[in-house]
């Protein structure tokens, strides 16, 4: 295992597209976390970071050399009446939860959309998902409702909250 002031936090980059697509594969896969059961094609997981890079959309991943390990995004809302919306997903994959890398991963994401412009920043979480709702609280989302049987997963349904922290 490796020690946390080993993983690093940078922006995206073309160069952590395969990593970043068996990172989300991997989280995706556990049916716990992502409405996703598996990472889109890779080429497609590459038009995603590409375009997040163009649109200079915060998009932040944590690296033990060149594997990522984790990553925050926030993708600003393509309506122009929306723009200073975006939508934030996340994930760490298993050997490196619970020691402090999702709370690095939002607060640098967070700061990145602060300067970024970004006024609402607006998720949804499982609703049985405890430890990303305390996260998320922790750094200033409320909650805002919940949409019931929001998803289905290997035929249980699963409710969702919407949260969201606004910057004014």
């Amino acid at each position: 295992m490796t020690s946390d002031d080993e993983v690093k936090l940078v922006p995206i980059d073309a160069s952590h597209v395969d990593s970043f697509h068996r990172a989300l594969d991997m989280v995706a896969r556990e049916k716990k976390y992502l409405t996703l059961l598996e990472a889109p094609p890779l080429e497609e997981t590459r038009g995603f970071v590409l375009g997040m890079i163009e649109k200079k959309n915060p998009q932040i991943v944590a690296l033990v050399g060149d594997e990522v390990v984790g990553w925050c995004d926030i993708s600003r809302h393509f309506f122009p009446s929306h723009a200073h919306r975006g939508g934030l997903g996340m994930g760490v994959i298993p050997a490196y939860r619970g020691r402090g890398l999702g709370s690095r991963l939002l607060e640098r994401t967070l700061a990145e959309a602060r300067k970024a412009g970004f006024v609402r920043v607006e998720l949804d979480v499982h609703a049985d998902n405890a430890r990303a709702i305390a996260l998320y609280e922790r750094f200033g989302f409320a909650r805002e409702g919940v949409a019931k049987y929001a998803a289905c997963i290997d035929g249980n349904y699963i409710d969702t909250i919407g949260m969201a922290i606004i910057y004014r």
